[in-house]
């Protein structure tokens, strides 16, 4: 549960200077998207879907849960009251992965982007020095989601945008998504890639392993395309951040560097899969300080920041009790996990890193 007794004016780090703290990891909820997709069939039909991947004890369970989150996800005082109580001083908030709603048509992709696009900036007008965000694309339609990126950044403002794994079966090295890829690239924006559900089906549609296992393996899977498929080489300044710390990836990436040396067809690469772990970056949603000590190892302390998964239950809601308990690290390094590292990557003023 988030800590109550701390506030960010009052975190201290060892040396008493305050220590600039940035979520990356949090998510919103555009009420008026639902009344647009509300009469869609494949919105209908998204139960049935959700049952698949889930099953019926945890579709029981989310249902009361997203009713208890909904002041979380859509309340912006709420949401300042809930950073406040966890020590963060700015959220970079995205779009909750339910909204993706890639099976929209065109005319109604447009919509649905264009209110949520439009909604994220406007809260984070409400209050600019606490919040950040990132929109959406309709990813399934690849000409107009390089139009909806450069209208993220250029119209509305926003930091970057939020997608999930795949597209319709469709994996990221996919060469429908090169021009947005592109995009990306020439704006210098952040891209924020978060699944939504698994692809396993039936293997995991109990005790919520679709999301405990689920969720993680899809990003490991669409990490893994992303650097085998070339796209990292062909656009080497994109600035990619993986949710839940890379999924199972950085763990395990000696088998990807190993593959990369035997196998030929794994081989098409300029580098090894491990040197690409050093060019994304990760939330800390790894939940073990010494789970984040491996992280770090592994891709080095400039590529980690601090994530919640705010206001959702696999979430982790102690950043500086976590960062705290990481063995080996200085105080300049949790300084830069906590919110140094997001400062320089989103154009954060870290003037409050500046003596309390």
């Amino acid at each position: 549960m988030p800590r109550s007794d701390v506030r960010p004016q009052q975190v201290q780090s060892p040396r008493g200077r305050k220590s600039l703290t940035v979520d990356v990891h949090c998510h919103i909820l555009t009420a008026e998207v639902e009344s647009l997709v509300a009469g869609c069939p494949e919105k209908q039909a998204e139960q049935a879907a959700q049952l698949r991947i889930y099953g019926p004890e945890s579709i029981e369970h989310n249902r009361t849960l997203f009713a208890r989150l909904m002041p979380q996800l859509t309340g912006v005082d709420e949401r300042l009251r809930r950073m406040d109580e966890m020590g963060v001083d700015v959220q970079l908030i995205s779009p909750s992965p339910n909204q993706y709603y890639y099976w929209a048509e065109v005319d109604l992709a447009k919509q649905i982007v264009a209110t949520q696009n439009e909604h994220i900036a406007l809260v984070c007008g409400t209050h600019p020095e606490r919040l950040r965000g990132l929109g959406n694309v309709s990813l399934q339609h690849p000409e107009l989601s390089v139009e909806q990126l450069s209208d993220c950044v250029n119209k509305f403002g926003l930091r970057g945008v939020e997608i999930s794994s795949a597209c319709n079966g469709l994996e990221l090295s996919d060469v429908r998504f090169e021009r947005f890829w592109a995009k990306a690239e020439e704006l210098g924006c952040l891209v924020f890639i978060h699944p939504l559900g698994t692809s396993l089906g039936d293997r995991v549609n109990r005790y919520y392993l679709g999301n405990i296992i689920g969720q993680p393996l899809e990003t490991t899977v669409a990490l893994s395309h992303l650097i085998f498929g070339g796209v990292l080489d062909r656009f080497p300044g994109l600035k990619i951040c993986a949710a839940h710390g890379g999924g199972y990836l950085p763990s395990y990436v000696g088998r990807s560097d190993h593959g990369y040396a035997v196998r030929p067809e794994a081989a098409n690469i300029k580098l090894k899969p491990s040197e690409y772990l050093k060019r994304i970056y990760y939330d800390s949603l790894v939940y073990t300080p010494e789970g984040l000590r491996h992280l770090i190892e592994q891709v080095g302390v400039a590529q980690v920041m601090i994530g919640t998964d705010y206001p959702f239950d696999m979430g982790s809601y102690d950043p500086h009790g976590q960062i705290a308990d990481v063995p080996g690290i200085s105080q300049e390094e949790r300084d830069r996990i906590l919110g140094g590292n997001a400062a320089r990557l989103l154009g954060i003023d870290a003037g409050l890193t500046t003596t309390a």
